[in-house]
């Protein structure tokens, strides 16, 4: 799996931000909140967002691990986190940032979820988190995933799992079109066989019950407007780029509607953020 830029991450960073469900969120602090440090992995972690958009829920002093198969994401991240932090330090081969009043201390590992997924698991941490991931993966893999977390315990908390919701405005003919073809390519193999796409939290979520977790899933779309001008520019290319693929919407269909968002469009795009703990 691989193929997101730092310019895509960055730019999609503040919405990501925006549309976590405070709610979710909050439990996941409550959970930890009598614990002095706490220690934390990361998978596919881009460029660091996910450490930055959850840290102030957590307990003044952590550990986290981030963990991406891409090598130039992983030296984005170190340098994103430096220029974030109000003072940063390295130890060894770790950073040490402090926030506020969090110290937060950084190592980042190169490794691939499908290869080195148990391995990355038995380092035991108080809590695994990811984002924007699942929905990349297949059922088998998150089944195999969920399997590794319950026997260990080990509680997850995941954000922005795409859930196939989308709504535009204005609205355009094709949509419909557009949208049913672009789910279809998101059950496309990106490197973990054919992915879950929409249904990838359901699937989760049926796992982690089974194996007797309690889960909370919460709302977490994204609401762009005017102010995200770029980012919508770049989302529409690449659904239509992805709608093009599949084959099932014609060419000239697929450019109306991409020049019909370009030049104006607000949405919603589905989707959720999930935190499954044992009981």
């Amino acid at each position: 799996m691989g193929g997101f830029s730092p310019e895509w991450l960055a730019l999609r960073e503040p919405v990501d931000h925006a549309a976590r469900n405070p709610q979710v969120l909050a439990a996941v602090g409550a959970h930890f909140a009598a614990k002095a440090s706490l220690t934390v992995v990361d998978l596919g972690c881009g460029a660091g967002s996910n450490l930055r958009g959850t840290y102030a829920a957590l307990p003044a002093r952590q550990h986290w691990t981030l963990v991406d198969l891409d090598a130039g994401l992983l030296a984005a991240t170190r340098e994103r986190l430096v220029d974030w932090a109000d003072e940063a330090r390295e130890q060894g081969e770790e950073l040490v940032l402090l926030k506020g009043d969090h110290t937060i201390t950084v190592d980042t590992r190169q490794a691939d979820l499908n290869k080195d997924l148990e391995w990355v698991l038995g380092w035991q941490p108080d809590l695994v988190t990811a984002a924007a991931l699942f929905d990349l993966t297949s059922k088998r893999w998150i089944e195999r995933f969920v399997a590794a977390l319950t026997s260990q315990r080990l509680p997850l908390y995941t954000v922005l799992t795409y859930d196939g919701r989308e709504s535009w405005k204005p609205p355009h003919v094709a949509d419909a079109r557009i949208l049913s073809a672009f789910k279809h390519h998101q059950h496309g193999d990106k490197g973990f066989g054919p992915a879950a796409g929409p249904e990838a939290t359901d699937v989760m979520a049926e796992a982690f019950r089974k194996s007797g977790f309690a889960v909370s899933i919460g709302d977490s779309a994204w609401r762009i407007d005017e102010r995200h001008g770029e980012l919508a520019r770049m989302l529409t290319k690449g659904i239509a780029d992805a709608v093009l693929e599949t084959g099932q919407v014609d060419p000239a269909t697929i450019s109306d509607w991409l020049a019909a968002r370009t030049q104006s469009a607000s949405a919603l795009v589905g989707h959720c953020d999930l935190w499954a703990r044992p009981v």
